[in-house]
């Protein structure tokens, strides 16, 4: 008689991208959960409460929180090769002094789509690469005067803009 056990799959996975620590230090981490062979929800979250004084004594600053909720298709398996996902995403951001003193704050909300590869390095560890684009609906003010408050323009619109520049390293239970 033969006993066979179940193997545990890789169900799990926990990351960081790289690229989001460019841009200003922005703190980050992923979630996901595989819950089919080709299918995993994914979850975002990404944070940067810094701000860095220029010698001209302006602050240069790319603020943010953000969310993130969606799935991932992988054609082989998941946590191997080719993947598409989409997902919905909220931000608050307060990004200046990077062109100019000007700086703007807003929320946005919308859907995002994108693509990417992922490598398997070692048994537990990807490295997982790909990019992505997202649009929704931006509500926001811009300061002209960021330290006494002068708004300069208020707003609201629709926006399409990149996202998710990926080089990311992730953990796989």
């Amino acid at each position: 008689m033969v006993l066979s056990l179940p193997l545990p799959a890789q169900k799990f996975s926990i990351g960081t991208n790289l690229v989001d620590y460019a841009n200003f230090g922005t703190l980050n981490i992923q979630g996901s959960w595989s819950f089919a062979r080709h299918w995993s929800l994914v979850g975002d979250v990404k944070y940067n409460p810094f701000s860095y004084k220029t010698k001209i004594g302006s602050d240069l600053s790319a603020k943010q929180r953000l969310f993130a909720l969606g799935s991932r298709y992988w054609p082989w398996h998941v946590y191997s090769g080719w993947w598409i996902g989409g997902k919905l995403q909220y931000q608050e951001y307060n990004r200046g002094g990077i062109k100019s003193a000007r700086t703007e704050e807003g929320d946005r909300y919308g859907a995002g789509l994108s693509a990417g590869f992922s490598y398997m390095l070692l048994p537990h560890l990807n490295l997982d690469v790909g990019a992505g684009v997202w649009g929704g609906y931006n509500v926001y003010r811009v300061y002209s005067c960021p330290v006494c408050g002068l708004t300069e323009k208020a707003s609201e619109g629709f926006f399409i803009l990149p996202t998710d520049l990926i080089i990311s390293l992730a953990y796989v239970f």
